[in-house]
């Protein structure tokens, strides 16, 4: 299941350009750095935002107090967007990209990217990354493929946070599509759907530019998937759905990516 093997090349040829995407960001966040010795992880990407879940419109919706007065707007605004709302909402293709990205190297290319007002989105398979600080799950020695690196970089400099920051990877420009063209950047923020769980985060990362379908270990936990490096993922049944001109602000802030999300998910629901 896992691309990859071919992270370094991808990383290298993609960053430049992720790293342009997200230039109105911090500066620091949009340069490498030397890689981080093991340990030096950053709590600021860990900073108490909650991954929103909920399988269907009818999600929690809050209690409104005896003799309060609120309309039912206001009550649909705050209740959080579910998952199968955003399945419909992605249920057709406005393809925007060339052609179609394969899952895995070798495998058939099958997975268009496509459009529509607000985002673009594709459904594929979910490989998990590690790439980024070094921590107690994300090092080499627990994930072969481990590279202490992310295209995109903290407000502090650094890399991302795989084990605490849920990000996307996207395919390095090329040929099939290219995701800066699209309004996509560095830092933007992304939903990505499995079963009843609703994921929110940022475009943390690039990856080969004919294969789709990966994210971060903290992404994984959120859905709900096996977040092991090297044997978790799943083959099938992921949307992800990248909203475009976003930004979380800072991109490490777990919190800003979520409350945003939400927004951003409520807007992209909206006729077009």
């Amino acid at each position: 299941m896992h691309v990859r093997t071919f992270a370094a090349l991808a990383t290298a040829s993609g960053a430049a350009v992720l790293a342009a995407a997200a230039a109105p960001a911090a500066p620091a966040a949009a340069s490498y750095a030397t890689p981080p010795s093991a340990g030096s992880r950053s709590a600021a990407a860990d900073d108490g935002g909650v991954v929103a879940m909920g399988a269907t419109g009818a999600g929690a919706v809050p209690v409104v107090a005896a003799g309060a007065t609120k309309t039912v707007e206001a009550v649909e605004s705050a209740r959080a967007v579910g998952a199968d709302e955003l399945r419909a909402r992605t249920a057709g293709c406005d393809r925007v990209s060339k052609g179609s990205y394969a899952k895995d190297a070798g495998a058939e290319a099958t997975v268009p990217v496509c459009g529509a007002k607000g985002a673009v989105y594709w459904k594929a398979d979910l490989d998990v990354a590690c790439d980024g600080l070094e921590g107690a799950i994300c090092n080499r020695e627990n994930d072969p493929w481990y590279l202490p690196d992310t295209a995109v970089r903290q407000s502090d400099g650094r890399p991302l946070d795989a084990e605490t920051l849920p990000y996307v990877v996207v395919p390095t420009p090329g040929p099939i599509w290219k995701y800066y063209e699209s309004g996509i950047r560095g830092g933007g923020i992304v939903a990505v759907v499995h079963g009843d769980r609703v994921g929110y985060g940022v475009v943390g990362d690039t990856g080969p530019a004919k294969i789709i379908g990966e994210a971060s270990y903290a992404m994984a936990r959120a859905l709900g998937i096996d977040a092991d490096p090297v044997d978790g993922g799943v083959p099938s049944g992921v949307t992800y759905i990248l909203f475009t001109g976003s930004e979380a602000d800072p991109v490490e802030s777990r919190t800003s990516a979520t409350t945003r999300g939400e927004a951003l998910a409520r807007a992209f629901l909206t006729p077009n």
